[in-house]
C-alpha cells in the first residue's frame, strides 16, 4: 500500500465539470433576461443569481441551503453558471422566502423554453409510445417530513406526515413539466384541473403526437375528465385518456354473479385456480369525450377458487378492476389496460426526486418557499435529463448497460460529479478533463453542440 503525501496544489481543481452544462442550457434559455428585468435588485446578488445557484445546487443533488457555502469561493461554479457573486445561505434562504409566490410561474416558463429548444437541430424527444400516443402521467406522491414543524404538513395516504405533491410526466422518457407542492391532507383529484390548465397546453406545444393522459383511481373525477375533453377542444389537438375506475359502494358480488351466470362470457384460465374476462360498456359522461372517441369503461373480472400458496378456497374471491378511457374502438380491452399498466413507470420517475435528488425532506419551514424549491426540481430534473439522453446514450459514452433512459443518479456520477481543471491562457479557458478520462468524447461533444446552437 503507497505511503501519499497529501498536498494542496496551486490551481483550481473543480470535482462538479458538468455544471458546465447546467451553464450552457440556462444560457439558452436567457434566465437573466427572464428575471432580472422583473424582479430588479438596487445592489447586491441580483435574482437570477439565486435562482441559478439553487438550480445548480438541485442537479448536483444537494437541496438544503446551505450547500452553497461550499461554492462561495469555487471559481469554476461562478465561471460557469455565469454569476459575478454566489450567494450566501442566508441570502439564499430570505430571497427565495421573500420572491416565493412572486416566482411560482418562473418555473413553468423555463420549462416551456428548455424543453422547447433543439439540439442540433432536432426537437427533444420525449419517448412515444408504439401506438403513435404520446403519454402525459399524472400522479400523487408522499414526501415523509415526519417530527418537523413546517407550514401544512399533514398524514398522507402513505401514513406518514409530509406533503403530497402532484407531478406531472410527458413521454416514457421522464420530462417532468410541473411539480406542484400540495399539503398532506389534499385528496390527489382535489383542484387538479387546475394544473392540467397548465401542463395540457404546454405537453401540446412541445409535441405534434396525439397525448394520451393516465392517472390511477385517485383521479376517477368527472370534473377532470371534462377539464381534458375542454382542454383538447380549445386547443384542437386529440387528447384521449385513461383514467382507472373507482368502484366506490359497487355491488362486485352481485356483478360477478351475473358474468358468472352469463354462458356467454369469455373466460381466460390464468393459472389452476384462477381466471378472468374483460368486457365494456359506452359511458354518458356530461362534457366528457366527443362523437368520434366516446367515452367507455373496460372491466376485468378476476375469480380465483385456489390463492398462490394453493389453498382451495370455500367460497370464490372475486376482484373487479376497471378503467375509463376516450382512446378510439380500435384499441380492444386488453390493449386499453396494457397501456394503463406502462403507466407504472413513473414510479420511478417520483423515487428520482425524492432518493436521487434529496428531496424527501424539503429545506424550508414555509410552504411557499417548499413549492418553489419543487417547481425549481422539476426544471433541474429536466436539466440532468436532457444532459444524460444526449450523452450517455452514445456508442462511446462510459460502458453502461443499454437503456432508453439513464437514471438521474448515474447522469450526476458519471457527468455532474466528474473533476476537471480550470486553466486560463491567452485570454482563453480551458477546462481539463482527465487524460483517461472515459466520458471525455461525448462530454467534449455534447458542450460544443450548446456552445455552438
Amino acid at each position: 500500500m503507497t505511503d501519499f503525501i497529501i498536498k494542496k496544489l496551486p490551481y483550481d481543481l473543480s470535482s462538479h465539470a458538468g455544471l458546465a452544462f447546467v451553464g450552457k442550457y440556462l444560457k439558452r434559455v436567457n434566465i437573466n433576461a427572464l428575471i432580472d428585468p422583473i424582479f430588479p435588485v438596487r445592489s447586491g446578488v441580483a435574482n437570477s443569481e439565486i435562482l441559478k445557484s439553487y438550480l445548480a445546487l438541485l442537479c448536483l443533488g444537494k437541496s438544503d441551503f446551505d450547500a452553497i457555502e461550499s461554492f462561495r469561493n469555487n471559481a469554476f461554479f461562478k465561471r460557469a453558471l455565469g454569476l459575478g457573486v454566489v450567494p450566501s445561505s442566508p441570502t439564499l434562504r430570505q430571497r427565495m422566502d421573500t420572491h416565493a409566490p412572486s416566482w411560482f410561474d418562473l418555473a413553468p416558463q423555463m420549462n416551456q423554453l428548455l424543453l422547447s429548444s433543439r439540439i442540433n437541430g432536432q426537437p427533444i424527444d420525449f419517448g412515444s409510445l408504439e401506438c403513435g400516443y404520446t403519454p402525459l402521467d399524472l400522479d400523487t406522491f408522499a414526501m415523509d417530513n415526519a417530527g418537523t414543524k413546517k407550514e401544512l404538513i399533514g398524514r398522507t395516504y402513505a401514513g406518514v406526515d409530509g406533503y403530497c405533491p402532484f407531478a406531472v410526466y410527458l413521454g416514457s422518457l421522464g420530462y417532468c413539466l410541473e411539480l406542484a407542492l400540495r399539503p398532506g391532507v389534499q385528496h390527489s383529484a382535489s383542484e387538479s384541473e387546475y394544473n392540467l390548465e397548465r401542463a395540457l397546453p404546454m405537453a401540446a406545444s412541445l409535441v405534434s403526437t396525439p397525448l394520451l393522459v393516465r392517472a390511477d383511481s385517485g383521479f376517477c373525477s368527472a370534473k377532470l375528465m371534462q377539464e381534458i375533453t375542454s382542454q383538447a377542444q380549445t386547443l384542437q389537438r386529440e387528447i384521449a385518456f385513461i383514467i382507472k375506475w373507482n368502484p366506490r359502494k359497487s355491488p362486485v358480488e352481485t356483478i360477478a354473479a351475473k358474468r358468472v351466470a352469463d354462458a356467454s362470457t369469455p373466460w381466460v384460465s390464468e393459472r389452476l385456480g384462477k381466471r378472468e374476462c374483460l368486457w365494456q360498456e359506452a359511458l354518458e359522461l356530461a362534457g366528457v369525450a366527443s362523437a368520434s372517441n366516446p367515452a367507455r369503461r373496460v372491466y376485468r373480472l378476476t375469480e380465483r377458487t385456489i390463492d398462490k400458496l394453493g389453498n382451495t378456497l370455500l367460497l370464490p374471491e372475486y376482484v373487479l378492476e376497471g378503467w375509463t378511457t376516450t382512446l378510439p374502438e380500435k384499441f380492444t380491452p386488453s390493449e386499453v389496460i396494457a397501456l394503463y399498466c406502462d403507466h407504472a413507470t413513473h414510479e420511478q420517475f417520483h423515487s428520482e426526486f425524492k432518493s436521487d435528488m434529496d428531496l424527501e425532506r424539503l429545506p424550508s419551514g414555509k410552504f411557499d418557499t417548499n413549492y418553489l424549491v419543487c417547481q425549481l426540481a422539476a426544471v433541474a430534473m429536466n436539466l440532468l435529463r436532457l444532459i444524460g439522453q444526449n450523452t450517455l446514450n452514445e456508442p462511446d459514452a462510459p460502458v453502461r448497460h443499454q437503456a432508453k433512459r439513464r437514471r438521474i443518479k448515474t447522469v450526476m456520477q458519471e457527468l455532474m460529479f466528474k473533476a476537471a481543471r480550470m486553466i486560463t491562457h491567452a485570454g482563453r479557458w480551458v477546462l481539463g478533463l482527465g487524460e483517461s478520462d472515459p466520458a471525455f468524447a461525448v462530454f467534449e461533444r455534447h458542450y460544443a453542440q450548446l456552445r455552438t446552437a
